[in-house]
């Protein structure tokens, strides 16, 4: 379970949707208790329960929640996923925050085991990058783990990529390192789209080099011509129908944006049961 879940981001999520009140909450009696339960209407890879219980803890830390599937289990549809009980405000009030993360979180789990399955065995790395969505940069990043893909940097703060603007910026390739290694604080990496680039950029001796969009040949080429003295990194137009046979052509990473923008959220059905004192109940799923 990741440690880094903090309940000031927790709470930012339930203003968002809770504002001055749950006005519809109000409706079930404030002592009455509730059970529920939450099944996948999908195969996925299950991610995001710490997110999915501390919203409920913020509301009232005496909900109990029970997983059936451990964090990054791959499940089918129609699995049970958890069981819930407590205040039934709380668990209606919650609901939808906790869906929307589990259900976006599993996405992104769910889409990088895909590609992890993809290149097994080539020892390439899938890498993910910093098109996240806002605010949840961190959970992304630890469903992408969660899922069995990679890391690239978390910000712009902790690794150097130059890219296309850069080097305009900057004058030329060489100029840009040159700079770069004047704040020798984080590992750098600089992005070339020709063979030509590349030659230019090993001069400058960066840690690694992004090949944006190679053709496969190219990658080959690429890889050979560097003989291991660099990391490399592919990136662009690559997706799972073709990342296998650019995994096998000894690039050491590839970056894949859509793990974490291009996502269908996981559906997910949570039924509430509400408990009455003439032991009717009421029944909804969400």
């Amino acid at each position: 379970m990741p440690n880094f879940v903090a309940t000031a981001e927790i709470q930012v999520f339930l203003d968002e949707d809770i504002g001055s009140g749950d006005i519809t909450a109000t409706i079930i009696p404030e002592s009455m208790s509730a059970q529920a339960q939450v099944i996948t209407r999908e195969t996925m890879v299950v991610c995001g329960q710490a997110w999915f219980n501390a919203v409920f803890t913020a509301l009232d830390a005496n909900v109990k929640i029970i997983w059936q599937v451990a964090e990054g289990d791959r499940v089918n549809a129609d699995t049970l996923l958890c069981t819930l009980a407590g205040n039934a405000r709380a668990l209606l009030t919650g609901e939808r925050t906790a869906l929307n993360l589990l259900q976006t979180l599993s996405a992104t789990a769910t889409i990088a085991r895909q590609y992890a399955d993809a290149v097994a065995g080539t020892g390439c790395k899938v890498l993910d990058t910093r098109k996240t969505l806002p605010g949840l940069r961190k959970a992304q990043k630890y469903a992408v783990a969660c899922g069995g893909c990679h890391n690239h940097r978390m910000g712009l703060y902790d690794g150097v990529l130059i890219k296309e603007n850069h080097i305009i910026a900057a004058g030329s390739i060489t100029k840009a390192v040159q700079a770069a290694r004047a704040h020798p604080t984080a590992p750098v990496e600089i992005e070339v789209e020709s063979l030509q680039e590349l030659t230019e950029a090993l001069a400058a001796n960066p840690e690694r080099v992004m090949l944006d969009n190679f053709t496969v040949d190219d990658l080959q080429t690429a890889v050979a011509l560097t003989a291991g003295t660099v990391e490399l990194e592919a990136s662009g137009n690559i997706n799972l129908t073709n990342i296998r046979r650019i995994a096998e052509t000894g690039v050491d990473y590839i970056s894949i944006g859509a793990l974490t923008k291009n996502l269908q959220a996981i559906d997910l059905s949570m039924r509430i049961q509400l408990v009455q004192e003439h032991d009717d109940t009421i029944t909804r799923a969400v």
